[in-house]
């Protein structure tokens, strides 16, 4: 496979896209996750080149500037990801397609990059205060960094209509199974 397709979950953090990324790659032996690269620091029980792959900002920039992202973006204030251009040769390499758990304006720029050969769905929770709450209880975060997140994700929400798809996650286990319907019709066609 020169060239596989690209699965693409995108919305706010706290509406579910790792959990159902996560229970797509189990489902989906053809499909593979994509590693984003970030300045932040590792949370809980995070692995580099695992969850992300954890580089200095000097790093980062050094990349942009040599060309090696296919998109990326300073999502919080001094906080980057991005999406290296390598790690999808890496996943098309090993005949397979990629999924990408990514915020919304990098899943957009993917998607615009990429277009026929790209599948851009977005999450939505069932209510921002849902959100909130979810966010609030994973304890990862200050009160600082939550409201940045808040407001972030207020705005994340209004991008909604640009995916290929809207997935609604007010139920897991329906959000799931409607995902595993999308990518199996996606990567057959």
């Amino acid at each position: 496979m020169k060239q596989g397709k690209l699965i693409i979950f995108s919305a706010p953090s706290g509406a579910g896209k790792t959990t159902i990324v996560k229970h797509l790659l189990k489902k989906f032996p053809s499909l593979s996750f994509s590693i984003s690269a970030t300045t932040r620091e590792l949370r809980g029980d995070e692995k580099n080149e695992k969850d992300y792959y954890f580089i200095s900002k000097e790093d980062f920039l050094h990349k942009v500037a040599h060309q090696e992202f296919v998109e990326f973006e300073e999502v919080y204030n001094g906080t980057f990801y991005g999406t290296l251009r390598s790690e999808i040769e890496r996943i098309w390499d090993i005949d397979k397609h990629v999924i990408f758990d990514i915020d919304v304006e990098g899943g957009l720029r993917l998607k615009r990059k990429y277009e026929a050969d790209a599948l851009a769905i977005f999450v939505q929770p069932p209510s921002l205060e849902v959100l909130k709450e979810r966010l609030s209880g994973r304890g990862t975060d200050s009160a600082e960094k939550l409201a940045e997140r808040f407001i972030k994700a207020e705005k994340e929400l209004g991008y909604a209509d640009k995916f290929d798809v809207i997935l609604k996650n007010y139920d897991l286990d329906t959000a799931c199974a409607e995902a595993e319907r999308l990518v199996k019709e996606f990567i057959e066609k």
